[in-house]
């Protein structure tokens, strides 16, 4: 069934059209779990392989570790939003699909607070999305020879966002501490059909419906340690708390023929109360090397085990015909940044700001064992627009997932990322003479 239904997944439409954008997320390996896990971070972030634990800047908002909104100018408003193409090619064996998807990633904003030393964000950004839609005939002789003509079809969607609040005090110029509270809240609906063309027999529906919020938190810390007069070596680590999962879910199963249409299963729960689940803890360190305002690099570790996340037994987080199980997942994120000249007059070229970065990714699920990988390069650069910090930032994302052994599917994207980031001079007491 498993090499059946996955390959089934392969049949996607090519192009994007009218059903293909309902979807805010498009993959074979969403139909597990919380769904497709989504990139973390602004269009800044993505640009260098995901990388931020260790990342100061006073031009950019950075939402991977909240100690780092204190690096700012202490009178900047800031604001960054900013939307990406998902392009990916699917591969079973000889059989091939394509999907294309455009969403959009974040929507921040950064002030100051009383102090100098203290900053604030708020925030929404994605945290996981389920998109997906196939059918495949049955071609077992028995099977036809005794019911005729049988097919299967299935389709999902949702998606899980969170909120978030987040605040930062630097103390003696050089460490940086910062905590953050999070709001998840999202859907999935998964429905799966099996029709059947004899009259004799009556065809079956089943579907849940998942409805979820949770609280959790996030903390943070950056240390910079200057080297010499103009390179700067900084650490950081963060840490996210578990979240248990609140809601409420359904699963219903539905026959139905030419003669009525009859319940055969309805049961409602509650999550957190008959059954339990949680969005899993996370760890991360890093490390970057800057010199003056010209070049930075930047290595960031990831650690998430969901093995005890319990998602695997909730109705619509699990696949019904597939062994799925939550497992560690890990990644280990490269990126650097360089700026030939930001305080160039004459040529414009030298005030861009240009990025490339690499992960390599062990994601948080298996199917009937196999674990599942991603690796990627990215690169993109910030184009200076009229004052102050103000910049469009554009990216391209390369990258493959999966493998084409076990019956299970390889993912290529291509996948373009476009943002933008506001610098303005707000909180200013005016003075006349």
């Amino acid at each position: 069934m498993l090499a059946s239904a996955l390959a089934a997944l392969l049949m996607l439409c090519s192009g994007v059209n009218a059903n293909a954008q309902a979807y805010s997320g498009y993959s074979p390996y969403s139909i597990y779990g919380l769904g497709d896990m989504s990139r973390q971070g602004t269009a800044y972030n993505m640009t260098m392989g995901g990388v931020g634990i260790a990342n100061r800047n006073n031009r950019f908002i950075n939402i991977l570790n909240p100690a780092s909104v204190t690096a700012r100018d202490s009178l900047a408003f800031m604001a960054d939003f900013s939307i990406y193409g998902d392009n990916k090619v699917f591969r079973q064996d000889d059989t091939r699909g394509a999907n294309n998807i455009f969403n959009v990633n974040d929507v921040v904003i950064s002030f100051p607070i009383r102090s100098k030393d203290a900053a604030m964000m708020v925030g929404v950004a994605p945290v996981s999305n389920s998109g997906f839609s196939y059918s495949f005939d049955y071609t077992d002789p028995n099977v036809i020879g005794n019911m005729g003509n049988v097919s299967y079809s299935a389709s999902g969607n949702g998606s899980i966002y969170k909120v978030f609040a987040a605040a930062g005090v630097t103390f003696f110029k050089r460490l940086s501490l910062g905590a953050e509270a999070d709001y998840y809240f999202g859907n999935q609906l998964k429905y799966y059909a099996t029709s059947i063309d004899d009259a004799s027999y009556n065809n079956v529906s089943n579907g849940t419906s998942l409805e979820m919020h949770a609280l959790g938190g996030k903390f943070g810390m950056q240390y910079e340690q200057p080297i010499g007069s103009k390179s700067t070596v900084t650490i950081g680590a963060t840490y996210s708390t578990e979240a248990n999962i609140k809601g409420y879910f359904t699963d219903e199963r539905y026959a139905y023929g030419s003669a009525a249409t009859d319940t055969i299963y309805y049961k409602m729960d509650t999550l957190g109360v008959t059954k339990s689940a949680k969005i899993a803890s996370e760890k991360g360190v890093g490390i970057s090397y800057k010199y003056a305002d010209k070049f930075m690099i930047e290595f960031d570790y990831t650690r998430s085990d969901w093995s005890n996340s319990n998602v695997a037994a909730i109705s619509g987080f699990n696949y019904e015909d597939t062994p799925f199980a939550s497992t560690l997942s890990e990644s280990y994120r490269l990126g650097f940044e360089y700026t030939p000249n930001r305080n160039d007059i004459r040529y414009y070229l030298n005030r861009v700001s240009y990025r490339g970065g690499a992960y390599y990714r062990k994601e948080n699920f298996m199917v009937e064992g196999n674990p599942i990988y991603a690796a990627g390069i990215t690169f993109g650069a910030t184009l200076p627009v009229f004052r102050w910090y103000n910049g469009l930032t554009v990216g391209v994302e390369i990258g493959q997932r999966g493998a084409m052994n076990g019956g299970l599917i390889r993912e290529r994207y291509l996948n373009f990322t476009i943002g933008m980031n506001i610098f303005d001079i707000w909180f200013q007491q005016p003075h006349y003479e």
